[in-house]
């Protein structure tokens, strides 16, 4: 069984990031080990909270795993603290890629059409370096549109210029991309684009794909990680992304449609109740 690494941020009081995602590997049976990027009091949507960046001591981790030769089948990175964060997270990615390691990013900074609290430029330039290392990166439309400087339209784009910012997307660095909570011709869907048809030749313009999917009208913390959790869990087992993306994207909307009327969101979504809706 493939081992994954998640570096992401660890959240106290709220079900979000690595505390998301870590009971959905499991459940699926990924071996999953983790690394902080930073330490969070709680879910940035509250307005006020405490954080601790962890930079020295996963520089510090990186030197200790490369003398032990420790090795990752896999690696998922979500949100960065600062710049020098991810240039070194960057750096340990592509040096492990070398090796055969998959490297998924999801580039966690905003949504509906701004980024969240705490979040700055400079966040988005850490964002860009990432993907340059990715394998696969996850952003929603949202962060796509500040990943390449690309207009938000909350009314949506068309089929082609979703293909387009895929493509802007690919030119930062990533192989393949999936893009979530983007309307496309008037729907809400999924966008992806996978590289790995590409290489091995199959009919042109089967590389991209377009979900669509029934949204419900309430917002909850955390389904992104969720979502991205799903995918690489059955990416790890063989499955192809397409299928993949279909199924979390099935997943999640359940999840959704059984919290919806939770009274607090932004705690997110207490997975660990809910785990056997997972296929």
């Amino acid at each position: 069984m493939k081992q994954l690494l998640i570096i992401n941020d660890l959240c106290g009081f709220s079900s979000v990031a690595t505390t998301a995602m870590m009971p959905i590997l499991s459940y699926m049976g990924i071996p999953t080990k983790n690394l902080p990027t930073a330490i969070v009091s709680n879910n940035l949507e509250y307005g006020r909270f405490a954080i601790l960046e962890t930079t020295d001591y996963i520089q510090e981790t990186f030197k200790v795993w490369k003398e032990l030769g420790f090795h990752n089948d896999a690696i998922a990175t979500g949100f960065m603290a600062s710049e020098r964060e991810a240039e070194i997270i960057a750096e340990y990615c592509k040096e492990q890629a070398v090796t055969g390691t998959t490297i998924f990013v999801d580039p966690i900074m905003g949504d509906e059409g701004k980024l969240y609290n705490g979040i700055t430029e400079t966040t988005v330039n850490a964002m860009r370096r990432m993907l340059s290392v990715a394998t696969l990166c996850f952003p929603n439309y949202t962060e796509a549109c500040y990943l390449t400087n690309t207009d938000y339209k909350p009314e949506g784009i068309s089929r082609e210029e979703a293909y387009e910012l895929v493509a802007k997307l690919r030119a930062i660095g990533s192989r393949s991309v999936i893009i979530t909570s983007i309307p496309v011709d008037g729907k809400p869907s999924v966008v992806g684009y996978n590289a790995d048809i590409e290489k091995i030749g199959r009919e042109k313009g089967k590389e991209h794909f377009v979900l669509n999917y029934d949204e419900i009208p309430v917002r909850i913390p955390g389904t992104g990680d969720l979502f991205s959790a799903i995918v690489i869990s059955h990416l790890l087992k063989g499955k192809e992304l397409k299928e993949s993306t279909r199924k979390a994207m099935d997943n999640v909307r359940t999840l959704i449609d059984l919290n919806k009327n939770n009274e607090d969101k932004y705690r997110g979504i207490p997975i660990e109740r809910f785990l056997h809706v997972l296929d």
